[in-house]
């Protein structure tokens, strides 16, 4: 395609172009001869990030190096979001000593703010269980100008020890945020009252909830009924009935800021029996919910970790209670009540909401519902049902997926050998300019091939390497078994013709 070049070029229009190719090294022809048309144009931030983000996302990783060494000599102001894509590339391609050594570079561009980074780093090192990695780059990184705000980064640390069952060490690091001038939000406390209550340290997680009182919850925010749901349970859990009845008062009046007429007629007594824990934290969870102040905020709090913790009847109930109160169920309900249904392998019920729950209540699907629904089903084998649901709403309500979407729904039908399905799915995803990787079309091809489709086999190959992608040695090897005969001689010599000519 002719690339119509205007009289003055603006870094908004070569960003443009350079998004529209189809190949990642064209785009990269393009963004390197530039210069040679424009002498007095100068690439900025955006134009480098785009071109890094493209060559990244294609698996390009030697051209990136080598743009990224560029904007350093250039001295662009570039932005930190740039170094999260970055580093992330590195660590999907399994680079993450490569990712760790690009974020120690950061200071030698001139980038002002390097948070984003900081913390992504940080959460990636917490998730591959580096943690003395973790601790340095948090030594190291914390206390610079760079890094605006360390409290994402703490409540990291203390996720990553409380997931350790060092629950003690993570009240160390929480004790500390004052003298890091760091002010301890809802996920903090989130965190540790989850870790103390998994190590059963019912004390201490007692005076962190009173601690809550005074510095989080003086305005009875309803999101905030989650962390007290996690130490009500663990008091019951612990046979402590008669100390989770008389916290639950001191919630209702401290923390929820409930309205007197809802907690002084409750009779609290009905919680002491204790003979079955789980009809007693449901009676307890059910009090929180009709005494606080109701709002979407705590109702939808409630419903999704109920739907996590797999608490599926009882989350329904809530959302009962949510439409009889006037407020109408969020997307993160949706989504957290998919991927419960998923878990339990009910694709069917999952679909179902979907397709009618959400309709009814004018919550339209979105792509990250469906990406939830895809991710929790990988190896369940109900791509077509899937496939079918998603066609259906795109041409209902106009929900349609995104690349994540056609990407993973792509990798599933080839796992389960439906090639000619697969290849009707990747029309569709270039027609949108959704390219899947160089995996999913050497896996294709070889599929098709073991179908005898040498016509579509030869059309994704094409398409496969228009895009700069090499295929397998595999792929190569299932073309010839499938041309190398009498009467395919002819049919073969013009196919390889056209492929020396790409």
């Amino acid at each position: 395609m002719s690339i119509r070049w205007p009289r003055v070029l603006t870094s908004t229009y070569l960003s443009q172009i350079i998004k529209t190719q189809k190949n990642p090294l064209k785009a990269l022809y393009i963004f390197n001869e530039v210069k040679s048309r424009y002498p007095n144009y100068c690439h900025n931030g955006p134009v480098y990030a785009t071109m890094i983000s493209i060559l990244g996302t294609s698996g390009r990783l030697t051209e990136m190096r080598a743009v990224i060494e560029q904007m350093k000599e250039d001295s662009c102001e570039c932005k930190d979001s740039v170094f999260v894509s970055v580093i992330k590339t590195y660590v999907n391609a399994g680079l993450v000593d490569e990712a760790i050594s690009m974020y120690k570079r950061i200071p030698q561009f001139n980038c002002v703010n390097w948070t984003e980074s900081f913390n992504t780093l940080l959460q990636i090192m917490v998730k591959l269980n580096r943690l003395e990695m973790a601790h340095l780059l948090f030594v190291e990184s914390s206390c610079g100008w760079e890094v605006k705000s360390r409290t994402r980064a703490l409540n990291l640390l203390m996720y990553a020890l409380c997931q350790k069952s060092r629950s003690d060490l993570a009240l160390q690091v929480f004790q500390e945020m004052d003298y890091q001038n760091c002010y301890p939000n809802r996920d903090s406390y989130a965190i540790l009252m989850k870790g103390l209550c998994q190590d059963r340290r019912l004390h201490e997680a007692t005076h962190l909830l009173y601690s809550m009182f005074w510095r989080i919850s003086q305005r009875g925010n309803g999101e905030d009924i989650v962390i007290y749901r996690t130490i009500l349970d663990a008091l019951c859990d612990a046979g402590k009935f008669e100390e989770a009845v008389e916290l639950l008062g001191k919630i209702l009046r401290k923390g929820l800021k409930a309205p007197k007429r809802c907690y002084n007629p409750l009779d609290l007594g009905q919680f002491t029996n204790g003979k079955d824990i789980e009809s007693t934290k449901c009676m307890i969870h059910e009090a929180l919910i009709k005494c606080s102040i109701p709002s979407s905020a705590s109702y939808s709090a409630m419903a999704v970790d109920l739907y996590s913790d797999g608490k599926i009847d009882e989350a329904d109930k809530v959302i009962i209670e949510m439409q009889v109160r006037g407020f109408k169920p969020t997307h993160s309900i949706f989504e957290a009540k998919v991927a419960a249904l998923c878990k339990v392998s009910k694709v069917d019920e999952a679909i179902k909401i979907i397709e009618e729950d959400m309709v009814r209540v004018n919550c339209l699907p979105t792509t990250r519902v469906y990406n939830t629904l895809l991710r929790n089903l990988c190896n369940v084998g109900n791509s077509m049902t899937i496939l079918e649901s998603l066609n259906k709403m795109s041409s209902k309500v106009g929900c349609t997926g995104d690349r994540d979407t056609y990407g993973i729904l792509l990798e599933m039908l080839c796992g389960e050998r439906k090639y000619l399905e697969a290849s009707q799915l990747l029309e569709k995803m270039s027609i949108k300019s959704h390219w899947p990787c160089s995996n999913s079309y050497n896996s294709l091809i070889e599929g098709l091939c073991s179908l005898g489709r040498q016509y579509e086999a030869v059309l994704w190959l094409e398409d496969m390497i228009s895009q700069g992608k090499l295929p397998k040695i595999s792929v190569w090897n299932s073309l010839v078994s499938l041309f190398c005969n009498p009467e395919m001689i002819k049919v073969s010599s013009e196919t390889f013709s056209r492929l020396r000519s790409l």
